[in-house]
This record gives C-alpha cells, structure tokens and sequence, in this order.
C-alpha cells in the first residue's frame, strides 16, 4: 500500500472515541430522564445495557461486511446511522424511543471501534500494528474519561439533550473528516458468506488455537477493568463512605496509569515485540490483583486504587498487543477476527460485571477476587497459546 495513502492515526482515533463518548456522555443525566419520563431507573439503565449489547453483537457483522464491502464505506455508512440516531436520540419523547435511538447509536459507532483495528492490522505487520493500535488505545481513552464531566456541565447548562446535540456535531465533523482522510485499506474483498458462511467463518477462526488464546488473553485483561467498574462505586461510596466526586477524581488517575500503560506499547511494541509486551502486561497484573485482593480488607481509597493503578498499566500494555495478534491470527479474514474479537471482549466484560453483582453483596472481597481470577486466566491463555505456537514450529522443522 502507498504509505501516502493511509489513513493518519488521528482519523482512526477519532472514528474509535466516538463510541466510548456517547457511552459515558449521558450518563450524569440518566436522574433526570428518569423523572422526565416517569419511569423505573432499571428501564432508564438499559439506554446503557442495551447500548453495550448492541456494540458487542454488531460486531459480529461488521467485520464481515467490511472484508466484502471494504473499510472505509461500512465506517462511512456506520457514522451517518450513528449522527442519525443521535438526531432521534434529541427528538425522543418516550424512554422506549430513546432507547431504540441508543441502539442504533451503538451500531452505528461499533463500525469505528471494529475497523480500526481491522485497519491498522491491514497497513502494517504484527509488532507495528500493536504499537499503533497502543496509540489509538491511549487517545482515545480520553473521550469517556472527560465526557461524564462534559455531559454533567451540559445537562445543568440545557438539559440533557444538550448531550445528544454535541453527538450529532461530534458525528457530522468525523463523517466529514473520515471522507477526505480515511482511506480504503482492504482491497481483497471477500464474497459475504450469508449466515451459514458467517458462522462457519467464526466456527473457523475459533479453532485456530493462537486466535483464541490471545482473544482470550485480551478479554481477560479488559475483565478486570469492568470488574472494577461493577465493584468500585459501591465499596468507594457506601463501604467507605467517600463522595461520588473524590471516585471521579481517582478514576481519572487509573485512566492515566491505563494511557501509561498504551504509551509505553506505542513506544517498545515494534522493538520488544508482542510477546514480551504481552508476558510483561500479565505479569504485572496480576501482580496488582494480588495486591489488591491481599489488601480488600483495608478500607482506605489507597488500597483500592492504588493497586487498580498497575492493573490499568497492566492493561495498556497488554491489550494492544493482544489485540493485533489475535486480529492477525488469520490472514484475509482481519475484519471478521476484528468483530469475534470486540464480541468475546464485551462477553467476558459483561459476565465479570455479572460476577461481581452477584456476589458483592455476600462477600466483601468479591471484586478483587474476580479481578484475580480474571488476570490469571489471561496470563494462563497467553502461555498456554505461545506453548501451543511452539510446538506447532517444532513440529513444521
């Protein structure tokens, strides 16, 4: 490929954020929609349920799509359905109508998230796409580590539709921006298979032993941070009795060991390669779920986030790389594998949410327990699926 013609990093960090912003924008007014609607707060939660189930299946689809149809029209197509909805999304006045509006926002938006790294794995070799991937993973974790706090200013300013309005400006410039600087990267399409060939497509990549493991090493690792997510407000807040505004400003300080984390890829990820990033991420996170398992008994914010600040680097340092091998693992099917990926991703976030609900009220130790089980059994994916890559080069000398 003409290096000219590839699409600059920051194109690909812009059509990625914009579905982590409208996540987290809205949610300092989901109080206020309730009361505006007359509703339940578990009907005005699935704005956010229902968002995150709709990215993970919409994977599924996309990939394919994009290795027959190309990159850039399904995130072009994907950004007009997103800006689109967050117009229905502003006009809404029933919860049932803003709900289906944050549906297809998610479809929308998941395009950007599933072909970038579809993309970047298009343009360059393995240890080159995970340091790059490790850039658009430090960016844009700044759009939903700033949008609450945008979205809170916006919802006492005007209103919570006031968010929706910024989403649709956000959505129009990127549709403008992603049709002069994203530029097709996949130029062997591939016929779409119909849903008994996408099956057989994803039935395929899960028996390619390298594919699983570093999709399961990805998964695992991310786990840990939604597990975090399902546990932390309730210890922070009602075990330790600490304000909603001291767990905001602590939040943004695991984001930054999380951005760390992602620098570091960006900056050893081509010279170490993805191995040695990978051994070194596990390492150090389980490192930090022991700690912080060790330390659930203390009820100070210092050994909650104090721990949870090697995990996100942890984090940073390994996803990327697992993320482009595990993409890679099939050559010609990058956006197929890209889909799997983000699904088995938002899979295993949801069921260690799940994990944590249901056993934080029994067990104090609960989330620090399913953060522990949940970086081992990424370390145990990782060495298990390098022990597998090693034999298999035994076996072809």
């Amino acid at each position: 490929m003409n290096t000219s013609s590839r699409p600059n990093l920051a194109i690909l960090v812009a059509i990625t954020a914009v579905g982590p912003m409208a996540l987290n924008i809205y949610i300092p007014s989901m109080p206020g929609i309730q009361q505006l609607f007359a509703t339940d707060y578990a009907t005005v939660q699935l704005t956010l349920t229902l968002y995150l189930a709709a990215t993970a299946i919409a994977q599924l689809f996309v990939g394919p799509l994009s290795d027959r149809f190309g990159r850039r029209p399904v995130v072009l197509t994907g950004m007009v359905l997103f800006t689109l909805a967050s117009i229905a999304a502003l006009a809404a006045t029933s919860i049932n109508q803003l709900i289906l509006a944050r549906m297809l926002q998610a479809i929308g938006a998941c395009t950007g998230i599933a072909l970038s790294r579809a993309m970047v794995r298009d343009m360059y070799a393995q240890d080159a796409a995970a340091s790059q991937m490790a850039y658009i993973m430090m960016a844009m974790v700044v759009a939903p580590m700033l949008a609450p706090a945008l979205g809170g200013y916006l919802d006492v300013l005007f209103g919570w539709r006031a968010s929706f309005m910024v989403l649709t400006a956000v959505g129009l410039l990127v549709i403008f921006w992603a049709w002069y600087a994203l530029h097709e990267t996949h130029f062997q399409l591939r016929p779409f298979p119909g849903p008994a060939g996408l099956i057989g497509n994803y039935v395929r990549l899960l028996h390619v032993p390298l594919f699983v493991s570093y999709a399961a090493t990805l998964a695992f690792s991310s786990g840990m941070f939604f597990a975090f997510l399902a546990g932390a407000p309730y210890i922070m807040i009602n075990l330790m009795e600490r304000s909603p505004g001291e767990y905001g400003v602590l939040f943004i300080v695991i984001s930054l060991g999380y951005m760390s984390g992602n620098f570091l890829s960006g900056r050893l990820s081509q010279r170490l390669g993805v191995e040695r990033m990978i051994t070194l991420g596990c390492g150090i996170g389980v490192s930090g779920a022991v700690l912080l398992f060790s330390l659930s008994g203390v009820m100070q914010p210092v050994a909650l986030f104090g721990p949870m600040v090697m995990i996100t680097f942890s984090n940073g340092l390994t996803m990327p790389n697992a993320t482009a091998a595990a993409v890679g693992a099939k050559p010609g099917m990058f956006g197929t594998a890209s889909g799997l990926v983000g699904f088995i991703q938002l899979a295993v976030g949801a069921l260690t949410t799940i994990a944590v609900g249901l056993l934080q009220e029994h067990f104090a130790g609960a989330m620090s327990a399913v953060i522990l089980c949940s970086g081992l059994i990424a370390l145990s994916s990782f060495l298990i699926g390098r022990r597998l890559q090693q034999h298999s080069t035994i076996g072809l000398h």
